[in-house]
């Protein structure tokens, strides 16, 4: 072993971070278009699978209850250890969170370089995600590691829900203000971290919350439509939300918050590949008016451990535009 763990900067060992390592969405898209969410003779009634691209599958078991499944992991984001397993865990969770249910169990999913890496790092991200499990009131019951050329750390969790109650990406409705409950510029200034090794609170802080509130306010006001906002960026996922619900949704773009310092990252063009993607991948359905490139990539900033986007009205939560009927592209900005 080379390197101990004071001067271990767990983001140089992964070529992207956090959720900005994802797949592209339109070629994600392509490769699960065929695949079939259910099998002959499968247990239970699929609610919601893969058809609209929701957060997390969902399957009745009985009148009034739903199993909720979910995985998800990436790469480091930053480079301490445990604030890394705290937002990977965060941000399984919230798949749960997102359809409306509450978390029960969960597994861990690591991947870890052991020749490269002290396995201390290791139980550090081990030990952040399970006290984030714990502020959630969700079991962790083991779980599955790898020998990786690449870090890798997440969960799989299952939770429950009501099926008469739940929140889902196609239940938008013409009418409906859009809110967000945490503010973007998470993806810059992940990218900041890793380029320089400056630290942002901010953004750690964002990322470790819970999304557990505003999925029970959300309920309680009577939503039915939500997505969180993650690795396609708050333009990916609100074009997915309205392409689902069959409408158009119109973001006031002054009305969208944004971390301490995003504007100023975007400036310096600490901008992920990832970002600039899920941009390239919305154009198609965008009307973007007169804004700017800075304010459309913070818009698609690929986002980790993001907030909810929910079709109605949250009290405590910016309304950022609203849906109305189609017409023209899925998103406007005015």
């Amino acid at each position: 072993m080379t390197r101990t763990t004071e001067t271990v900067r767990l983001t140089q060992y992964a070529h992207g971070g956090g959720c900005a390592c994802k797949i592209p969405p339109g070629e994600l898209e392509a490769v699960v278009a065929d695949l079939h969410t259910h099998g002959p003779g499968a247990t239970g009634e699929l609610i919601i699978g893969l058809d609209d691209g929701d957060d997390a599958a969902v399957v009745r078991i009985d009148g009034g209850r739903a199993i909720v499944a979910t995985a998800d992991f990436f790469t480091p984001v930053v480079d301490d250890p445990y604030d890394w397993g705290r937002i990977a865990a965060a941000n399984a969770l919230s798949d749960v969170y997102a359809v409306g249910g509450e978390p029960l169990v969960a597994v861990n999913l690591l991947g870890w370089p052991r020749e490269k890496l002290p396995m201390e790092l290791a139980k550090e991200v081990l030990r952040g995600g399970l006290d984030v499990a714990k502020a959630a009131a969700c079991h962790v019951a083991g779980g599955h590691s790898v020998d990786d050329p690449e870090p890798k750390y997440g969960m799989a969790v299952t939770g429950l829900a009501d099926p008469a109650r739940l929140l889902r990406i196609d239940g938008g409705r013409p009418g409906l203000p859009i809110s967000l409950t945490k503010p973007l510029g998470i993806g810059v200034l992940n990218t900041r971290h890793k380029a320089t090794g400056e630290v942002f609170p901010q953004a750690v802080a964002a990322m470790t919350a819970l999304n557990r509130d505003a999925s029970r306010t959300a309920l309680a006001a009577g939503a039915e439509c939500a997505t969180d906002v993650t690795g396609f960026g708050l333009l990916g996922h609100l074009y997915k939300l309205a392409r689902a619900s069959g409408v158009t949704a119109v973001v006031d773009v002054a009305a969208v918050p944004y971390l301490e310092g995003a504007r100023e990252a975007v400036r310096n063009d600490y901008v992920s590949g990832g970002t600039r993607r899920n941009l390239d991948w919305v154009s198609p359905w965008l009307d973007p008016g007169a804004y700017s490139e800075d304010d459309l990539l913070l818009l698609a900033d690929a986002q980790t451990s993001g907030g909810l986007l929910v079709a109605g009205e949250i009290p405590g939560a910016p309304i950022i535009g609203e849906l109305v009927p189609l017409a023209g592209p899925h998103l406007r900005l005015r």
